[in-house]
């Protein structure tokens, strides 16, 4: 069972942070509480469960074949679920204060957000479950999030 190690926590909460600081700047919502509940959560939370899931993964699907990298890929991906993304929609909304704007729709956008990015994230978490090192997929992997976070942001900026 994965730990939470001092690289993961700081560059974890470093990576979450930054990403989702550039976000709030492009759309004008930039906290401070937010800012730092992205470093807690990204340093904490996020830096036991995520690597935890990686080498459960790591051990689980062992073996290089073709078949085994899909598998990786597809249980990666499948992690980060439109639940999951609720969660952390949550937990945004929680940093902010915006307590009233927790509702079912959290879902819907987490779902859409999920299905949007979908070929991406395929993508990019078959390189982080087959070509990254297992001690440095959660950095990998929060560096991918920081750049979805700000693609958002400047989608929302650009087209919303």
């Amino acid at each position: 069972m994965a730990r939470i190690t001092w690289k993961n926590a700081w560059m974890g909460g470093a990576i979450y942070a930054t990403g989702d600081t550039f976000a709030t700047l492009l759309t004008g919502e930039f906290l401070y509480q937010r800012l730092l509940g992205m470093l807690l959560l990204g340093g904490t939370l996020y830096a036991w469960e995520i690597p935890t899931y990686f080498h459960y993964l790591d051990r689980r699907i062992q073996g290089v074949s073709i078949v085994n990298s899909l598998k990786r890929m597809l249980c990666s991906t499948l992690f980060f679920n439109p639940l999951w993304i609720t969660r952390h929609l949550i937990f945004i909304e929680f940093f902010t204060g915006k307590w009233q704007a927790i509702d079912i729709g959290i879902l819907f956008i987490a779902a859409h957000s999920f299905i949007y990015v979908l070929p991406v994230a395929l993508l990019v978490n078959y390189m982080i479950q087959n070509k990254i090192p297992l001690d440095w997929r959660y950095v990998a992997s929060s560096v991918f999030s920081a750049f979805m976070a700000v693609y958002f942001a400047l989608s929302e900026v650009l087209f919303g």
